[in-house]
């Protein structure tokens, strides 16, 4: 199949037919375009009834991305970062993390460091697709990689991507397409009623509040560790305004929020009993409860909580659901709200969750119903 080139990067027509190009003037087949459009990819189109209308329509498409802008900006973007290596982009990338906790910054760069620089250091921006995405988790899966952390290396990746796609890199998203690993919910090990009234008393009053707040509201370990009594808003509304930072020690804002945001959660009868009792019986330091043992101007260690769950584990008085880790009294209680028809909407919110797909994935297979039962209760109405 022969064809005609034009001036450099307008691009070439051609017939499909296999006439040769002389005949192609008196031939009835119809004409085909070939050009690279503004991301470098190639791109043919059909339907020209002469070479003329060929060349034109070529010529405006050269005009069009020549000096259109945006196409030239795009295609400037393309040029820099398509052959740029993915460990120096994501160096740039890291930069803009800005928002990011140093909690969240350490974990990024483990995810960086262990899972993603080593399977895409020197890889070219340009040329990731979706197969390589794929193949990605499929590794991770043959390696033995944990379910969790497979969805967050994942997480991680998909971010990466989408912001070089929003910088023109890619026609269509690299991760359009993809399964995304699938969070076992059998790790989220969450205690019965019956283990965690048995728990919750099982170390010190330090651990029976956080227990308690963690089971009762929700809360992650450091924001129960920085538990103050002002925050009682109402009798059945406690405001979480920050965490103990573990990395730091110090007071920090929330995990995904800024400096002041905060988020209203429902403060059971029991939870609020016992932040009370415990702020009469040892006192507070402008509202706090926990202080450090030893120097009471600074927050509870986070490293408290953790010595006093690995001493109850193999002291066999209480029993500890096998695999279950502290984040359990957490897990009770989004199990206790979805189990109780309370919408996962709320319970996304109250958790602080910074999408509801996240706590749909860890906690779908605690939802009741199903969809025989959803077709009985739609026909209540429908027969009436």
């Amino acid at each position: 199949m022969a064809s005609i080139q034009l001036i450099r990067g307008m691009g070439s027509f051609f017939k499909t037919c296999g006439d040769a190009e002389s005949r192609w003037p008196r031939c009835p087949h119809e004409y085909t375009i070939r050009y690279r459009n503004a991301a470098g990819r190639q791109v043919e189109e059909s339907g020209f009834s002469n070479s003329e209308k060929a060349k034109t329509r070529l010529a405006e498409i050269y005009q069009e991305r020549k000096y259109n802008p945006h196409n030239q900006r795009r295609a400037e973007r393309i040029q820099k970062y398509g052959p740029m290596q993915f460990g120096a982009y994501v160096e740039e990338w890291r930069k803009s993390q800005r928002s990011l906790g140093p909690a969240s910054l350490r974990h990024l760069d483990s995810l960086l460091e262990n899972h993603l620089l080593p399977a895409f250091a020197s890889r070219r921006m340009g040329t990731f697709d979706y197969k390589v995405v794929d193949a990605f988790i499929v590794t991770m899966e043959r390696n033995g990689v944990g379910l969790a952390t497979q969805s967050n290396a994942f997480d991680k990746l998909r971010a990466i991507l989408l912001d070089a796609h929003r910088l023109g890199l890619y026609d269509e998203s690299p991760v359009e397409g993809v399964v995304p690993p699938q969070y076992d919910p059998k790790r989220a090990v969450i205690p019965s009623p019956q283990q965690l009234a048995g728990l919750r008393l099982a170390g010190d009053e330090v651990f029976r509040v956080v227990a308690d707040l963690m089971s009762g509201c929700g809360m992650r370990n450091g924001e129960a560790l920085a538990v103050n009594v002002n925050n009682i808003v109402a009798d059945d509304v406690y405001r979480i305004t920050e965490q103990v930072n573990q990395t730091t020690g110090a007071y920090a804002p929330l995990k995904h929020r800024k400096e002041g945001e905060y988020r209203d959660v429902p403060l059971p009868a029991r939870t609020k009993h016992t932040i009370e009792w415990y702020a009469d019986t040892y006192g507070a330091v402008d509202g706090y409860l926990l202080r450090h043992p030893r120097d009471m101007s600074k927050p509870m260690p986070t490293y408290h909580l953790q010595n006093q769950w690995q001493r109850l584990k193999p002291d066999g008085t209480f029993e500890i659901p096998e695999g279950m880790v502290l984040y359990g009294f957490r897990h009770f209680f989004a199990s206790n709200c979805l189990t109780h028809n309370i919408p996962i909407t709320d319970v996304a919110e109250w958790m602080g969750h910074r999408s509801i797909d996240v706590t749909f994935k860890i906690y779908r297979h605690l939802m009741p119903g199903s969809i025989s039962r959803a077709a009985q209760v739609l026909n209540l109405d429908l027969a009436a």
